[in-house]
């Protein structure tokens, strides 16, 4: 495990339960709210799944280690990324916030030993998608939205929720495409949520 981990793991020990563990972790890190956040988006990714003929195991586990980079403070992690010898985006120089999808994959392979390919791909792009994306990426991604972090119903949640009746690639469309609409709004936008639009929008004939 790397040295910038070690001091958010003192005491930790991974037991066979992966929930249990993920919640340990957030709440020793006085993350509490993250914890639950993570346990709602890993039940909401597992339903997912098994409403789309995927690996219910798989999406959940993604959901739930999806932000355990939260430890990190925002303006520490285009530097964690870096730290990592992984390119850093200029969007996530300038909104480094959207760098913790990236770092919450290496975190999952080096202290909770995920080495599932599906798991980490899906937690890396959880927040903005990529090209080419998985059934499992776009589940995990969906799942994210539909369970979000702030106060209120999300803003776009009819529209996420009308298209999951023709296919979670649909559903996944809908909310980039929401952002796309205000994207001169946006902080940033970060190239890999601009590659899923494109791709999905050839794909899905929109």
């Amino acid at each position: 495990m790397r040295e910038l981990f070690k001091k958010y793991t003192n005491n930790f020990e991974l037991s066979v339960d992966l929930e249990h563990d993920v919640v340990t972790f957030l709440k020793s890190n006085y993350f509490t709210n993250t914890a639950e956040h993570s346990c709602k988006v890993g039940k909401e990714a597992e339903r997912l799944a098994h409403s789309f003929n995927s690996n219910g195991d798989v999406a959940k586990a993604a959901g739930l280690l999806h932000d355990i980079s939260v430890v990190f403070p925002n303006n520490e992690r285009a530097v964690v990324v870096e730290k990592l010898g992984l390119n850093v985006f200029d969007a996530e120089r300038i909104f480094p916030l959207i760098a913790h999808q990236r770092i919450s994959r290496v975190m999952a392979e080096e202290i909770f030993n995920i080495q599932d390919e599906e798991i980490l791909s899906a937690i890396e792009c959880h927040t903005t998608l990529k090209r080419e994306s998985s059934k499992i990426d776009q589940i995990v991604f969906v799942a994210d939205k539909i369970e979000w972090d702030q106060d209120g119903t999300p803003p776009y949640i009819n529209q996420i929720k009308s298209q999951l009746e023709f296919s979670i690639g649909h559903a996944a469309y809908a909310y980039i495409d929401y952002l796309w609409a205000r994207k001169k709004t946006l902080k940033v936008v970060h190239p890999w949520l601009a590659e899923a639009h494109k791709d999905l929008k050839r794909k899905l004939a929109f």
